[in-house]
Formats: structure tokens, C-alpha cells, sequence
């Protein structure tokens, strides 16, 4: 069975490609064919090669299909700014439709496919499409990581809120990510969330690491089950 995900979040900087490099390090222990996507993403530097983008660097290497960098980051900007924008100064339009074609031509490779988003859920495409409508057209199932730091409360009931408006067919779950090592009381933050979400928390980043963050944290038993939940469940 093929499983695939989205993975998005409250805000940027919260920690999506960390959560997603720790998806790919499980899949990759369990012997699956792993691919992480970054279909977009913005702030690069040209290494000679072309324009390279830290994040989608980071899960090309961590896939274990191989494939170009253009593969994993068909669409990428200089200008570390939200991506309609830097996608403007280039005389480029994004749009749902093409993400979703690129992301659908690549399926059949993989067992494991994460696909990462860019900055937070609802972040423009264009002038009427944001990453939202992407995600809800994928379909596929939404892990939300929430950076535990001030006012993470009131981005995470927020973004969860439109989450379930537009992408309703879509189960989701989140990962709490500790991005502020002087956040007061984090735990409270945590159940605070956990009490009011409908949706199931897979597990919890602790602050700091080198980037390699050990995958038997992620509780296997509870992502596999979520995963395999039928869409709109």
C-alpha cells in the first residue's frame, strides 16, 4: 500500500522540514522507497548548478529514489519571500494545476511520498489560488506542525479551523515542534492544543537537534494507523 502526505504548517519556520526529513529517515528504516517533494520553494543560492533551496536539498538527499534536484523542486526563486511574489519578479504564474501534475507523475516511484508545502497553510499562489487548494487537491492526508512558541495557540486553532473548511475529505493530524527553547510552559501549550484539536497528535519534536533526528520518536503504530485512514474519515 502506497502512502503519500502533505505536510504544512501554522506559519513558516516552524520546523516542516525537519518533521518531513524525520518522515523520510522512518520510511527509509522500514525499507521503503521514500521521496520528499518540495514542489516550491523560495530563497536560493546558484551553486553553479542552478538555483538551490536549503530545504529541498535536504530531502533530496534523505530520498531514496533518485532523482534530479528539478524533480524534487520543479519551482524554485531566488528571493526568500512569500512565493507568489518571488515567482512575479521571474515573470512566472503558479498554479494549483501544475504542483498537482508533477506531484501525480511521481507517485508510482515511491511507497513513502512527503510532500512538503511552503510557508504556512494558506500562503498565495496567484491571485485567487494558496497552497490550501493544492493540499485539498492532492487529497491527501494534512500533517500540521505547530511551532510550540508564543501565540501558537491562536495560529494552530486558526489554521486547524479553515484546515477542516478546505480540505474537508482530507484527515489530518500534528506534530508539536519546539522552536523556543524559552517558551513558558510548553507542556501546557501542548494539551492546551490537544484538547481542543479534532485530530490526533503523532508526536512531539523536542528544541534543537543536529538534524537528525532519531525516527523511532514517531510513533509507528499511530502514524501507519493514520495513514491508512479512508479520506474523509
Amino acid at each position: 500500500m502506497r502512502r503519500a502526505l502533505f505536510v504544512t504548517g501554522t506559519d513558516t519556520g516552524v520546523g516542516k522540514t525537519r518533521v518531513t526529513a524525520a518522515l523520510l529517515r522512518w520510511g527509509r528504516a522500514r525499507g521503503l522507497r521514500t521521496l520528499g517533494l518540495k514542489p516550491l520553494a523560495t530563497g536560493a543560492e546558484d551553486g553553479g548548478e542552478g538555483l538551490r533551496n536549503d530545504d529541498a536539498l535536504t530531502l533530496h538527499a534523505l530520498s531514496t529514489v533518485a532523482l534530479p534536484y528539478a524533480a524534487i523542486n520543479p519551482f524554485c526563486f531566488r528571493e526568500p519571500m512569500a512565493p507568489h511574489l518571488a515567482a512575479g519578479k521571474g515573470g512566472v504564474r503558479l498554479a494549483v494545476a501544475p504542483l498537482v501534475a508533477h506531484v501525480r507523475a511521481l507517485e508510482p516511484l515511491c511507497d513513502l511520498l512527503v510532500v512538503e508545502g511552503v510557508g504556512g497553510w494558506r500562503v498565495p499562489l496567484n491571485e485567487t489560488e494558496d497552497l490550501s487548494g493544492f493540499a485539498a487537491a492532492l487529497g491527501y492526508p494534512v500533517l500540521l506542525v505547530v511551532g510550540l512558541r508564543l501565540g501558537c495557540l491562536n495560529h494552530t486553532l486558526l489554521t486547524a479551523e479553515d484546515l477542516g473548511r478546505r480540505a474537508p475529505h482530507s484527515p489530518w493530524a500534528w506534530v508539536a515542534n519546539r522552536v523556543d527553547p524559552d517558551l513558558l510552559d510548553p507542556a501546557g501549550h501542548r494539551e492546551t492544543l490537544r484538547e481542543r484539536l479534532p485530530a490526533p497528535l503523532l508526536w512531539e519534536q523536542p528544541y534543537g537537534g543536529d538534524g537528525r533526528d532519531d525516527p523511532s520518536r514517531i510513533d509507528a503504530t499511530g502514524l501507519e494507523a493514520w495513514l491508512r485512514r479512508p479520506q474523509g474519515g
